[in-house]
């Protein structure tokens, strides 16, 4: 274990991209998709051997906070952190940063979402290691970034300038720019290119987080300096610190981190990326599931009782009920206790939308538990 290693586990999702299976109260990390344990409870295991269970936290909001802890009851209490709100990730990560600078101010914080995919366990472990490495010998804000396996237009990509080298066999790249959410001929040619996806996993010391923060963002910045002042002798789990954040949390810009640091930090030759293959997802849809899922001789996968007559390509969630498919093909199909939803496998990261959707719609219900 390393000793002035933190991890920070971002579990504030809404309980979009998997619905109806995943709701408001019931987000996507606390899912049991591709094996018997959630998405949130697989992260925190990853996490434990960098630097052990009681510098491993996990920063959620509010709503989600006792299932959170009922998932991961080896965590220490004080080792989860309440938003009052979801504000994206910068004042989250900010949060939690202060909260690792005060446990330790010479801190190397991995920030790590709550709801990846990792195959090679061990080899995400070596990177996330020389990922510490490189961010202790450079004070540099380190982003792991995937060899891409094909053009997902989903993920960001990060396009890489000249090496500088690393440890364990990784290579380690300065950053030259940031492309989100490509089209599909865009990221065919960033792929040519040998740009990597930006997995959402950094690595950085959280005192130089918190620095940058105070240069590119000084509203947060105020903010956590407001919490930071409340909280000199006391945890940022605590309820008695509650209000204070509620406060300063209403003055906050809602921005992610990409865009609140990592962007104008890249701009100024501040990043590094961590080239990374151990088999990564961001989980991010039902065709992403249906990717890594084992299927049959005619690509359909599935949990639960299902049956696919002449059906192709398809994905199948129906724990409770037998669900056969008659010659569908591209399809997907998740049935709850009180919805269905039956679609084209291929638009499923439309399911956000959806959502919204079913709230203008009168149905709002059926977003929540």
């Amino acid at each position: 274990m390393m000793r002035n290693c933190y991890s920070v586990i971002i579990a504030g999702g809404k309980g979009t991209r998997f619905w109806p299976l995943s709701r408001s109260q019931r987000p996507k990390q606390l899912l049991k998709i591709l094996s018997p344990k959630s998405l949130l409870a697989e992260t925190a295991e990853r996490a434990f051997p960098l630097g052990g269970r009681n510098q491993t936290l996990v920063v959620t909001v509010v709503e989600q906070l006792r299932a959170a802890r009922r998932e991961l009851r080896a965590l220490p209490a004080r080792n989860f952190l309440a938003e009052p709100q979801g504000k994206n990730t910068a004042p989250c990560i900010g949060l939690a940063a202060l909260e690792v600078v005060k446990r330790n101010p010479n801190a190397v914080m991995i920030v790590l979402p709550a709801d990846h995919w990792v195959a090679d366990v061990k080899a995400f472990q070596r990177t996330l290691r020389a990922a510490c490495d490189l961010a202790e010998r450079h004070d540099k804000l380190i982003t792991v970034g995937i060899r891409p396996d094909y053009p997902e237009t989903g993920y960001g990509y990060i396009v890489k300038s000249r090496a500088l080298g690393a440890r364990s066999g990784n290579g380690a790249f300065r950053v030259k720019r940031f492309t989100e959410k490509p089209a599909v001929a865009v990221a065919r040619r960033l792929m040519r290119q040998g740009s990597l996806w930006n997995s959402g996993i950094f690595v950085w010391k959280a005192a130089t987080l918190l620095d940058l923060l105070a240069r590119y963002q000084p509203e947060i910045a105020r903010g956590l300096d407001a919490i930071g002042k409340a909280a000199v002798e006391k945890s940022l789990s605590s309820p008695k610190l509650r209000s204070v954040i509620a406060r300063e949390y209403k003055k906050m810009a809602t921005i992610s981190i990409d865009y609140a640091v990592l962007e104008p930090a890249g701009a100024e030759g501040r990043v590094l990326t961590l080239e990374a293959d151990f088999g990564w997802s961001d989980v991010g849809s039902w065709a992403a599931v249906h990717r890594m899922m084992h299927k049959d001789s005619l690509g359909n996968a599935g949990n639960g009782r299902w049956l696919g007559l002449g059906a192709k390509n398809c994905l199948v969630h129906a724990p409770d009920r037998l669900v056969v498919l008659l010659g569908l093909e591209n399809a997907v199909v998740v049935d709850t206790p009180d919805a269905l939803l039956v679609g084209d496998l291929n638009r499923s990261q439309e399911v956000r939308e959806l959502v919204e959707e079913l709230r203008k719609k009168g149905y709002g219900a059926y977003t929540v538990k």
